[in-house]
C-alpha cells in the first residue's frame, strides 16, 4: 500500500493530566502516516484522485487547539479517528509528541505512536 507522510504539524494546546497543561497550554507536534492508493493520482495529475494533506493538517491543528483531554493518549486517538474519516485512506499512523512535558529534571519528550485502520 502507499503513503504520503506529513511531518512537523506543531500547534498550541491544551491536553494534559496537569490542571496547569489544561488552563496554560503547550506545543505539540505530530506526524501522519497515510496509507492510500496513490496510483490513480499518480496517472491522472488530478487532486480530486488523492487524498489533500491540508485538510488533514488543518483537522489535526484544530483539534489539538481545541481539545481539553487528560491524556495525550486521548488526542492521538481523536486524531486518528477523524484522519480516517477521509475517503480514501484506509490507514493512519500518529506520533503526538509533547516536546517539552511538565516534568522534573526531565529534558526529553514523550511521544505517543499508534497506528488504526478502518
Amino acid at each position: 500500500m502507499d503513503c504520503i507522510e506529513v511531518t512537523g504539524i506543531r500547534s498550541y494546546g491544551y491536553t494534559g493530566l496537569l490542571p496547569e497543561e489544561r488552563t496554560l497550554g503547550q506545543w505539540f507536534e505530530v506526524d501522519l502516516t497515510l496509507w492510500l492508493d496513490l496510483q490513480v493520482s499518480g496517472k491522472s495529475d488530478d487532486i480530486n484522485d488523492t487524498v489533500d494533506y491540508r485538510h488533514a493538517i488543518d483537522m489535526v491543528k484544530h483539534i489539538i487547539q481545541t481539545a481539553k483531554f487528560a491524556l495525550v493518549e486521548k488526542l492521538a486517538e481523536v486524531i486518528a479517528e477523524d484522519v480516517l474519516k477521509f475517503e480514501s485512506i484506509s490507514q493512519v499512523r500518529v506520533k503526538l509528541s509533547k516536546p517539552s512535558p511538565p516534568i522534573p529534571d526531565f529534558g526529553g519528550r514523550i511521544t505517543i505512536d499508534i497506528t488504526r485502520s478502518k
